[in-house]
């Protein structure tokens, strides 16, 4: 698009600056700009313009429309001094003018410096072409300019739309502003009271975790009595009851005076009971031994292979019935894991005697296989089964799972093997399904802990 200016005029005199005004506002009005950005525009006009009036004497005026690379139009007035400015520069009086109009600048026109403001049209004015252009002059070159006194009344009318609209807005932002207290004291006395029950929870958590460390000091003293308790007592009554044995085997013995079968029924009796309680006082003892941290135990490189045949020799005369087999496998080589052997074979013979107290067909089997580093010691039975929600009930002391028939013992064989495997750094577990017998593993590392 071509730059040819839609309107030119002369700025000579005072009144020409309400001309100007009016002119930049009825041009501003025919483009299509909305109607702030007329008042804005034909503000900035008779600024600048009073300005030069009073510097230079006046200058030439001059509306056109300009077109950007990006296509956006532009409504452009140069002001073009009669005489010479300051320097080539120009700085308007008031601040305010640049705020007014999009570019307010001094550009130097065919070796003249002129002053050039310029506002863009808004996209939804009607479309600027040359017929439409040559409308616009034709339109703005037959008005004829107000007095100065409809330019004041104009002026006038404008000024009180304008204190109006700045009258709304400032109301608006009073309430607002109000709006904006209240929530601020809303969100203030949000925190105050979310802070007060923070304070509150944390002070129930302090309690808390207060009382849980006392109920724990309290746990540990009597978890601490109770070891003591059963080392004292099982230490003590060990004694007594090897006393009653003896006695016993005395009383049966050959060379002592013949007694009655009645007699010998009833000293068989106390001699099997005394051995009961003996079994169970060395359990209770050693289970004291295991809880207080007492035992110690041997790392040593032990042979899988040599702790199973000695497993096989000494069990098999326990089978408590003719229908159970007792298998023990010969573990894969090389079989060597850092623990201690008198312990884990505590922990195995434990077991085995367990599956074969609880089996009645079927058999009984000790086997080894290797787990990454570490090794699986199973040991499987056919027995009658535990249900899973009992599968950690039988690791708590003096707790025996229900069968088909009652079955002699303390409860403490489980509880006790689970705490040597964890001294020992494995751990102890347990899968059964009822009527399909039960497996017991032993994980341990190879390395030891």
């Amino acid at each position: 698009m071509s730059y040819e200016p839609l309107l030119r005029m002369a700025l000579r005199v005072e009144q020409d600056i309400f001309v100007v005004r009016q002119r930049g506002r009825e041009v501003a009005a025919a483009v299509g700009l909305e109607h702030q950005d007329q008042v804005r525009i034909a503000t900035a006009l008779s600024e600048v313009a009073r300005d030069l009036l009073r510097a230079v004497g006046g200058a030439d005026v001059a509306f056109g429309i300009t077109a950007t690379p990006d296509g956006r139009c532009h409504l452009r007035v140069d002001l073009d001094p009669v005489g010479p400015l300051v320097d080539g520069r120009y700085e308007p009086q008031s601040g305010a003018v640049a705020r007014l109009v999009d570019t307010l600048s001094v550009v130097a026109v065919a070796g003249d410096t002129v002053v050039r403001m310029s506002r863009r049209i808004p996209v939804t004015a009607q479309a600027l072409t040359a017929e439409r252009l040559e409308q616009l002059r034709a339109q703005v070159g037959q008005s004829v300019p107000g007095t100065v006194e409809e330019e004041l009344a104009t002026q006038n009318s404008q000024l009180i739309a304008a204190l109006d609209e700045v009258r709304s807005q400032r109301d608006e932002l009073a309430r607002l502003n109000e709006e904006l207290e209240q929530t601020n004291r809303g969100v203030l006395a949000l925190y105050h009271q979310l802070t007060d029950e923070l304070e509150e929870t944390n002070r129930g958590v302090v309690a808390l975790y207060a009382e849980l460390d006392e109920k724990s000091a309290q746990l540990r003293s009597a978890s601490e009595s109770k070891t003591r308790f059963l080392a004292n007592v099982s230490h003590e009554l060990r004694a007594p009851v090897t006393a009653i044995i003896g006695l016993a085997r005395l009383l049966t013995d050959s060379a002592s005076d013949p007694l009655t079968l009645e007699q010998e029924r009833q000293v068989g009796l106390i001699r099997s009971s005394a051995s009961d309680l003996l079994s169970l006082v060395n359990e209770l003892l050693d289970l004291a031994k295991a809880e207080s941290g007492r035992i110690e135990p041997n790392w040593t490189d032990v042979d899988l292979r040599a702790v199973f045949g000695q497993l096989r020799g000494t069990l098999r005369a326990l089978r408590t019935a003719s229908e159970v087999e007792l298998v023990v496998e010969e573990p894969p080589a090389p079989a060597t894991v850092r623990t201690d052997e008198v312990l884990l074979a505590q922990v195995l013979r434990n077991l085995l005697h367990n599956g074969l107290k609880f089996t009645s067909r079927g058999e009984v089997r000790l086997r080894a296989q290797r787990d990454g580093d570490g090794w699986k010691l199973l040991v499987s039975d056919t027995g009658s089964g535990i249900p899973a929600e009992l599968h950690e009930r039988v690791f708590e002391e003096f707790y025996q799972a229900p069968g088909p028939a009652r079955v002699g013992g303390t409860g403490l064989g489980l509880p006790y093997a689970r705490r040597l495997v964890t001294l020992l750094g494995g751990t102890l577990e347990l899968s059964s399904v009822p009527g399909q017998g039960s497996t017991f593993t032993v994980s341990l590392p190879a390395n030891g802990i």
